[in-house]
């Protein structure tokens, strides 16, 4: 119920949320009287506040087009400087039908209907001037408190009213609005900034992905520069993880059933999992042998957990820490699918922690440093983390109230331990486990979940994977289990990366690292020895020896988003020196000799020296 929803949300505003949602929600007041002065004979849905503004939606005498926006804009503005009040009244549902009725708004009077489904005995009005919504606030004052430079039309689109496709499609005009002209002009400079940077549109134009419908939707192909990124990104976890204990495995991508069930992925995980494949083996005489049902795996943790059983496992062993940058498959809706964030194939940065019931909350710190290790390195500075909790009244979860509650606990003390921020929801854990989602934004504020950390004490059932270790005691116990992913899946954090940066990667992740430009045929030997010299030292080298002009050369290049740019002139031949000009400070140029020039790129790409992104 759209009203319900409104009224619980404002409750949970603070003093300057609220201002903006009164000042957003009476502009979608504005503009339906600007509409229905334009207009006359429209039909009001419903014109709620959102996110970076406020749309209302509309059922006009005729279809409206992108050219009508100017004109309700214009009009809205003569209606602020009217300086009208907004007025409450609130009426018995029978008195508040009649004045419905009186207004003619079949949408309205539809409202209301329902309002007296539900048995509701009031009805809430504003008044603006000659206007009259169902409406329960809350509004400013008087439109004279609404700047009328911090607001613009935005965009029309279809929607069902009510969100029924049952019901008649209604014209939707979104507006933006803000506190002020310059916070309305710095959305639409991010906005801007964020379309350019959009991971689809930089991924088809700098070469990184494709989503070929031959293939099918969500299974995305990795390109030569895609594959570099990747190659990159699994090299640092490999460092990192490798200096942090971990052991890296392998494992397959089709699963029997039965491990599936093993694990509670079925029924638990089913709607999200991939059909069965089911493999018949017959005889020479047809006579059926063996029948089989695989799993495309949506998850490594089972695979993991057998690793662990494959022998006896010792205390002195734990933790225990598996990795494997494993190929997941998961069937989303097709809807869902969007680029590289949402996909039916992944490969993900997964581990899983065997640990003693007294090493978890050490490990699960450690991991979370581990997170923030990377943050660190790539300039992740707007982020925050949501700790997901079960619910109590849902079957979702496994029959272990106590354990649950105890891995729960473990994360709130580790988190604290931290001094780390985060946001509890309830009823948003795994069906196994508490866990901590992290939200990352990228310069323009666009918001992903980048990372997860996860507690699963599901592992100390007995019913389960029947998982032990010998302790100290001599006796036999259960480990308990993180799952954790800081880099998530390649698929949605290359996404974010390529937004992040904008494409233009730093040296030590960039597809191509250096570009050769050669000026005039007499300096190719050299720039081929300098090609050399860093192919050979493993650096991802290119050498432009096409009949482009030099300032061609550099606008490609500089087009490619390649991070650096060696000129190679008769000057630099004579010299024994190379100009070098780099993307992420291109009025700058140094003039470095030979084997300086070499020795600088190896170091910074040893150092993994990443320029902070900037608009």
């Amino acid at each position: 119920m759209e009203d319900q929803v409104i009224a619980e949300k404002v409750r949970h505003l603070s003093a300057e949320e609220l201002e903006l949602y009164r000042l957003r929600h009476s502009l979608a007041h504005v503009m339906a009287a600007a509409v229905l002065d334009l207009f006359p004979g429209t039909a009001l849905g419903f014109g709620p506040p959102v996110e970076n503004g406020f749309y209302y939606d509309f059922e006009t005498p005729r279809k409206l087009t992108p050219e009508d926006l100017p004109k309700i804009e214009k009009r809205m503005r003569q209606i602020l400087q009217e300086k009208r009040s907004f007025v409450a009244e609130s009426l018995p549902l029978e008195q508040a039908s009649e004045k419905v009725r009186a207004l003619g708004q079949r949408f309205k009077e539809e409202l209301l209907a329902d309002l007296r489904a539900r048995a509701v005995q009031t009805v809430s009005f504003y008044h603006t001037g000659a206007f009259t919504d169902v409406c329960e606030g809350p509004h400013v004052e008087n439109t004279s408190q609404i700047p009328h430079d911090a607001f613009a039309l935005d965009s029309l689109a279809g929607a069902y009213w009510k969100g029924s496709e049952k019901n008649p499609v209604l014209t939707r005009i979104y507006g933006l609005a803000f506190k002020t002209k310059a916070e309305l002009k710095t959305f639409l400079h991010l906005r801007e900034e964020a379309q350019k940077r959009d991971h689809r549109k930089l991924g088809a134009q700098l070469e990184i992905f494709h989503i070929e419908e031959e293939i099918g939707k969500g299974l995305p192909l990795w390109l030569p520069n895609g594959g570099a990124i990747r190659e990159e990104l699994e090299k640092l976890a490999k460092e990192y993880e490798f200096l942090d204990g971990y052991q890296r495995v392998a494992t397959p991508e089709i699963t029997r059933e039965e491990l599936f069930y093993r694990s509670g992925h079925l029924p638990y995980y089913k709607a999200s999992m991939f059909p069965p494949m089911v493999l018949e083996e017959h005889d020479e005489a047809g006579e059926l042998v063996s029948k089989e049902t695989f799993y495309l795996k949506p998850m490594n943790c089972p695979m993991h957990h057998m690793i662990f059983k494959v022998r006896p496992r010792s205390y002195r062993e734990l933790p225990l820490r598996l990795a494997e940058y494993g190929h997941d498959y998961r069937y989303e809706k097709s809807g869902q699918l969007s680029g590289l964030l949402r996909v039916r194939g992944m490969c993900m940065n997964d581990a899983h922690l065997y640990t003693t019931r007294e090493q978890v909350k050490a490990e699960f710190i450690k991991v979370m440093e581990l997170h923030l290790r990377y943050y660190r390195l790539l300039h992740f500075e707007s982020w925050h983390m949501r700790l997901s909790l079960s619910d109590a009244d849902s079957t979702k979860y496994i029959p272990r109230p106590d354990l649950f509650k105890e891995a729960e606990d473990i994360c709130v003390e580790a988190m604290q331990e931290m001094g780390l921020s985060y946001e509890a929801v309830r009823g948003e854990a795994a069906f196994y486990g508490p866990k901590v989602d992290v939200q990352v934004k990228n310069v323009v504020g666009r918001e992903e979940t980048a990372s997860t950390n996860q507690v699963d004490p599901m592992a100390a059932m007995e019913d389960r994977f029947d998982m032990t270790f010998a302790g100290a005691d001599g006796q036999l116990h259960r480990p308990w289990v993180l799952h954790r992913a800081p880099l998530g899946t390649h698929e949605r954090f290359i996404a974010f990366l390529i937004e992040h940066f904008a494409g233009a990667f730093p040296l030590w992740m960039a597809p191509v690292q250096v570009a050769i430009l050669p000026i005039g045929d007499d300096t190719m030997e050299y720039a081929h020895r300098l090609r050399e010299k860093l192919f050979k030292s493993l650096v991802r080298v290119e050498l432009d020896d096409s009949n482009d002009t030099f300032n061609k050369k550099i606008r490609n290049g500089t087009t490619r988003k390649i991070p650096v740019l060696a000129i190679v002139g008769k000057e630099e031949v004579s010299s024994g020196t190379v100009t070098v000009r780099r993307y992420h400070d291109q009025q700058r140029k140094e003039k470095l000799p030979f084997d300086a020039f070499v020795e600088t790129i190896l170091q910074e790409i040893r150092d993994r020296v990443t320029p902070k992104p900037a608009l």
